[in-house]
């Protein structure tokens, strides 16, 4: 045998055997492909046991504020909302809420519950949180570009949080590094709870982005994320009050351009999307006021002014505010403050719906979602 014909059997050798390895890693890898699409012992991140989902509950003028409800388990019931202040009668029954459970952890996150969290846009309380399992740490600068491809599924906002190296979650930035990441997309909105189709988007998406970083995650079930969710959009339909009052004229009716130079010097600030509000002085709205006038009028009869109650603190009194600017303007242009029936509202029936606000905010604050609050903010936006 030749020199010749002992290297080429040497380099066939080596190609047979590369061959042969390659073929083995693609087999593995193609496996944990499969085992991880069709894994059944996948843990809930958020609950244990189910949320029924409830019937949604209208707004209505003049629904009194329930009690909430006892529970066993340590979950929260946030009871029905209080309703608008232009009622008849302001002790009407409410209807029942739907309880909105707490979180629970992955087995991924357990071990890092309790590091600190600041004001983060990941939200345990009312986002789908996923833990994604780094098998090394990464720079933010390599992280950002990837999940900046997953800002949204539908209209829910999804965001993402790192575990620092110094212990701390934050939200994801450059020059940090994170030993693992979790992701969250909003269970619910005003509009509507995350369903099926956005829920198999979105854990579809986050995977591809998994891979992308080279990490693992642990994907809750289904069904049991859509019903919290459905449980989440009924406490939003509950307590998405929309408080209001009318300034109807005693007289002629108003001047359009007389009145907006009125409500400009009683503090109402006209914004780029039309609506006039009455600023809270940092950059938020106490509450808006409308003239129920259309493009071509020149004159108007009535004023509405709306608190959207969720959104203002209970320490800004938002509905003292709307109250007292809805005698003033009442005073100023010989008008009558009255409900949505014309009937006019004695003092007497403004402070028993004081009182039922008082009770709404008890009960949010309760629920763990004050109004006001960043929660309160994202869910009721």
């Amino acid at each position: 045998m030749t020199d010749l014909q002992a290297s080429l059997i040497a380099i066939g050798g080596a190609i047979v055997v590369g061959v042969f390895s390659y073929n083995k890693w693609q087999e593995y890898k193609t496996r944990k492909t499969v085992e991880r699409a069709f894994a059944d012992d996948q843990h809930d991140v958020l609950m244990h046991g189910d949320a029924a989902p409830h019937e949604r509950v209208e707004p209505g003028f003049g629904a009194a504020a329930a009690q909430p409800e006892q529970q066993a388990e340590p979950e929260y019931a946030p009871s029905a909302m209080p309703a608008g202040a232009a009622a008849d009668d302001p002790a009407a029954a409410a209807a029942e809420a739907a309880p909105v459970p707490q979180h629970e952890p992955s087995a991924m996150e357990e071990t890092v519950l309790h590091a600190p969290r600041h004001d983060l846009p990941v939200d345990q309380l009312i986002d789908c949180t996923i833990g994604l399992g780094l098998e090394s740490p990464l720079r933010g600068d390599r992280v950002l570009p990837i999940v900046h491809t997953l800002r949204h599924v539908g209209n829910k906002p999804v965001h993402f949080i790192g575990l620092a190296d110094d212990g701390r979650w934050e939200a994801i930035a450059h020059g940090r590094t994170y030993t693992m990441l979790q992701a969250g997309i909003q269970l619910a909105s005003r509009t509507s709870a995350l369903n099926e189709i956005e829920y198999s988007e979105f854990v579809s998406r986050l995977r591809q982005v998994a891979d992308e970083l080279g990490a693992e995650c642990d994907v809750p079930d289904m069904s049991r994320i859509v019903s919290i969710a459905r449980g989440l959009h009924q406490f939003v339909a509950e307590y998405g009050a929309q408080l209001s009052v009318n300034v109807q004229s005693n007289r002629a009716p108003w001047q359009i351009s007389t009145l907006l130079a009125a409500l400009a010097r009683q503090g109402f600030d006209l914004r780029p999307d039309g609506r006039l509000v009455m600023p809270d002085g940092d950059g938020g709205v106490l509450f808006s006021i409308s003239t129920n006038a259309s493009g071509g009028d020149e004159t108007t009869s009535r004023l509405t002014l709306l608190l959207d109650v969720a959104l203002v603190a209970a320490a800004r009194d938002g509905y003292g505010a709307m109250i007292s600017c809805a005698k003033s303007l009442a005073a100023r242009l010989d008008g009558t403050v009255v409900d949505d029936s014309n009937q006019a509202l004695s003092d007497a029936t403004l402070e028993e719906i004081a009182s039922q606000v008082h009770a709404f905010y008890a009960e949010m604050e309760s629920s763990e979602i004050p109004a006001g609050s960043t929660r309160a903010l994202r869910l009721f936006a």
